[in-house]
């Protein structure tokens, strides 16, 4: 009976007992049409380093690392990487040359490149820098580096 009193509470509260529901109602939270994108530079383009690399977000709203607001997250910008995937996506995000945290709500940087070609993407973050599940991500593009 205390059992019962307790999933009862949880339930009134919004909250489960089943981890598979919680990452269920965590990505509920997201709105199903939102996207990330990048604006640039553009797939392709042929840029001198450091690139200014611009971040585009709609049908979703920033806010920094640790505010937990409904519908909202933060910019993460991967490079020459891939998106995390399988239980990585239930683990905050590394912060490394290849995972570039942007947990003050920036939408904009610059980033120091070395000649060559190199690819980018953005993947969105709750507040504790955890992807949402599936990932929110925009296309990859490839750049190349005077």
């Amino acid at each position: 009976m205390r059992m019962a009193a307790v999933a009862a509470g949880l339930m009134l509260a919004g909250l489960s007992l089943n981890p598979a529901a919680q990452a269920d109602e965590k990505a509920a939270v997201w709105p199903k049409d939102a996207v990330v994108y990048i604006i640039s530079p553009k797939d392709g383009a042929t840029v001198k380093s450091p690139v200014r690399v611009l971040f585009g977000l709609r049908g979703l709203g920033v806010a920094p690392a640790g505010v937990d607001k409904p519908k909202t997250g933060h910019h993460h910008l991967l490079i020459d990487t891939d998106l995390p995937k399988g239980d990585e996506l239930n683990e905050p995000l590394p912060a490394d040359e290849h995972h570039k945290h942007f947990g003050g709500g920036q939408t904009e940087t610059t980033v120091e490149l070395a000649p060559g070609k190199h690819t980018l993407q953005l993947l969105m973050g709750d507040a504790n820098h955890i992807p949402h599940n599936p990932p929110l991500a925009s296309k990859k593009i490839t750049i190349t580096i005077e």
